[in-house]
């Protein structure tokens, strides 16, 4: 029997089937290299033919790639119509006779193979140890919508989609400036993903730029089909439930980050877009607050703070208070919790558990399913279920609202959901043992572990120097007159704006 191999070493070894193979001047040879390479591949297409001179020739594509109109008309009708030069020119034939936006010419099979797989075309003829691959892209995209992830109140509705092209285009409309730089790197052994690193160059800061590309350039891994793969690549801390990239589908939320000297990440197949460094500030940041007055702008992103705090904070201070520090809630309130909690049969701490637990199983199933099902559930949970477990004397009341509201500001900041599941439930579980105490010690490793946040080595909590420029446009929105420079830890040009 065949030794079974060990999964944890099924990826080493993996090597491009075409590394080192190169093209030689026999047509008929490689036309078999090519059919051998793409062998059990249905869609690959390979035709032969003669130009009106004798001189053969032979292209390959793969279908649901390519443009069909730009190699009939284009490449073909032009090659057998026209007098292809002597065999071996390729770059005479090129110039002359293809008629095509773009192309490249390669020697080894590892290039050529990557633009066939990628809906270019391959042009090869007799005696020339030299392949051509042409521009005919052209697949299916999802059309320009309004991203259903970030909700638009006012501004741009329009979002990113797969294709990273389209992407680029989008955001070189919002940055018409040849400062715009675009790099790109294929990341993934396997799929060998279009990365592409975008900034400003008079304002990107060299160094983070560098360390950027330096961790990009260390990504190992078969396959990248979302930016989240990357984003995990190149994390700082990966026990950390904060992320330290931020990752929006809005071509105008990166185009005012790329502004203030940050660098976009857009990988293919993916509509959403890493931008770097990210502050703990953009966390309750929204890209409408630039488009609202800032009087209102900046009382919102307080909300979401105070939205934070609570749906942290609240079910540990409601059990710590609850269960050790009664004296501290007044009569009244005090008489009616216990009323309420004398009927039923479990301790409070439990009973918050099981609360929130079912919660947040109602949260993600609501997520997964429809939105026509979702909306149905959420009202099903919360009305049918929470009134009848009320009136069950499976839950309290007083339970049932703490848990409501802690939810409600849950839904405040949902880039924090990851962080919040993890804290509320450590929280909840070091007031259950220790009161007020335990919340404490768990809020103080929670506010240390946010000090030390870092992304591409900066803090992500205090980036701007001195402290004053950092704050207005951070937990603050000043209006943009006020907004003269930009954080110094971002840029190496600070001056937003002309002083008068």
């Amino acid at each position: 029997m065949p030794k079974k191999q060990n999964p944890d070493e099924q990826g080493e070894g993996f090597t491009d089937l075409t590394a080192g193979m190169m093209l030689t001047a026999s047509l008929d040879e490689n036309s078999q290299t090519l059919k051998t390479i793409f062998s059990d591949d249905g869609t690959l297409r390979v035709r032969e033919a003669r130009s009106k001179c004798g001189e053969r020739f032979v292209i390959a594509f793969c279908d649901g790639m390519i443009d069909n109109t730009v190699i009939n008309v284009n490449i073909v009708k032009a090659l057998l119509s026209e007098e292809i030069p002597r065999a071996g020119d390729l770059q005479n034939l090129l110039e002359k006779s293809i008629q095509v936006n773009s192309f490249d010419t390669a020697s080894d099979w590892t290039t050529l193979a990557d633009g066939i797989s990628y809906g270019d075309t391959l042009l090869l003829i007799e005696d020339c140890a030299e392949g051509a691959l042409l521009s005919t892209k052209s697949f299916a995209t999802r059309s320009i919508s309004e991203p259903e992830a970030e909700k638009i109140l006012s501004g741009p509705r329009e979002g990113f989609c797969e294709s990273v092209m389209i992407n680029l285009s989008m955001l070189r409309r919002k940055l018409r400036n040849p400062d715009l730089k675009i790099k790109f790197r294929q990341i993934g052994a396997r799929t060998k993903t279009q990365v592409a690193v975008c900034y400003l160059g008079t304002l990107v800061d060299k160094n983070l730029l560098a360390e950027l590309e330096t961790r990009l350039s260390k990504i190992d891994v078969d396959g990248v089909l979302d930016s989240n793969y990357i984003a995990e690549h190149i994390r700082e801390n990966l026990l950390s439930p904060f992320a330290d990239s931020g990752m929006t589908e809005r071509p105008d939320a990166v185009a005012g980050k790329m502004l203030e000297g940050r660098i976009a990440v857009f990988c293919d197949g993916s509509p959403a877009v890493l931008t770097l460094p990210c502050l703990f500030a953009e966390y309750f940041q929204s890209p409408e607050d630039y488009y609202l007055n800032s009087y209102y702008s900046t009382p919102a992103r307080w909300l979401r703070m105070a939205g934070f705090m609570l749906t942290v904070c609240l079910p540990a201070l409601f059990i710590s208070l609850e269960a050790f520090q009664v004296e501290m809630l007044p009569a009244a309130m005090l008489i009616n919790i216990a009323a309420g909690l004398s009927n039923v049969p479990l301790p409070a701490p439990l009973e918050a558990f099981l609360m929130l637990f079912v919660f947040d199983l109602l949260r993600e199933t609501g997520a997964r399913i429809p939105s026509y099902v979702g909306q149905a559930l959420s009202i099903v949970g919360a009305l049918v279920i929470g009134s009848a477990a009320v009136e069950a004397n499976l839950v309290s009341a007083t339970i049932t609202i703490m848990v409501a509201v802690t939810g409600i500001c849950g839904l405040l900041i949902p880039r924090l959901s990851a962080p919040v599941l993890v804290f509320r439930y450590l929280l909840l579980l070091l007031a259950s043992f220790f009161g007020i105490f335990g919340l404490i010690m768990g809020l103080t490793v929670l506010l240390i572990h946010i000090l030390n946040l870092k992304s591409l080595g900066i803090s992500q909590l205090f980036p701007g120097k001195p402290l004053t420029d950092g704050v207005k446009d951070t937990f603050l929105r000043l209006p943009w007159t006020k907004q003269k420079t930009r954080p110094e830890s971002l840029t190496n040009d600070r001056v937003r704006m002309k002083m008068h």
